[in-house]
């Protein structure tokens, strides 16, 4: 005996739980890409552009648990990241090419928001190995930084990137970010603590995305 539609799509929901309402003011554009907030769906085509770009990626990133790469992983870590969203401490954005808009090419985040008197938020993300080198995350982030300004009402934007990554250092300061100094042990990466440089964007500084 076939089970009922709507007792199906209950066991779906609360194995995989359905997107919320879409958020327009959160989709942003690009000349060559689309950002908007992870889905559900997307599952599949993150986990496979950070498969095939591990290596590529891991000299910058924390090193992940064994199962990361897992639907119950992704599954978990969308559930965290609309949280967030919900409680505006952070947006996630995914990375989309115009012409393949449903295959994954990279990830944005602005988290740490903080309203009031400290007015700011931290910008990190990455690209996939096979999009790298392209201009398309000085794309990403130029809109997530007008975003930021003109949308969010924030007055200040923070990145931090190891000394050793160039191409970062080169897109933060092309974008107008300016390096404040060097935060010893910051972050750890790739299994041991890491020293990083400090750079800031204050609206003031950006003013045409204002």
């Amino acid at each position: 005996m076939r089970a009922p539609l709507d007792l199906l799509r209950r066991i779906r929901e609360a194995v995989e739980p359905p997107d919320p309402p879409a958020r327009e003011a959160d989709r942003l554009e690009s000349a060559r890409l689309i950002l908007r907030p992870p889905r559900a769906a997307d599952g599949e085509s993150w986990i496979a552009v950070r498969r095939a770009s591990a290596e590529f990626l891991q000299p910058w990133e924390p090193l992940w648990p064994s199962d990361h790469l897992g639907r119950s992983s992704w599954r978990r870590r969308l559930s965290w990241m609309r949280a967030e969203m919900e409680a505006d401490r952070a947006r996630f954005w995914l990375l989309f090419l115009r012409e393949r808009r449903e295959e994954v090419v990279g990830g944005l985040s602005m988290t740490q928001i903080r309203r009031g008197a400290a007015s700011s938020a931290q910008i990190g993300y990455w690209m996939g190995q096979a999009w790298a080198g392209r201009g398309l995350m000085t794309e990403a982030v130029a809109a997530a930084r007008t975003h930021a300004f003109q949308r969010l009402g924030l007055r200040r934007l923070e990145a931090a990137c190891l000394p050793a990554n160039l191409p970062s250092q080169r897109l933060l300061r092309r974008l107008g970010f300016q390096q404040e100094g060097l935060a010893r042990g910051y972050l750890e990466v790739n299994g041991r603590p890491e020293d990083h440089l400090l750079f800031s964007l204050l609206a003031e500084d950006a003013p045409l995305t204002r």
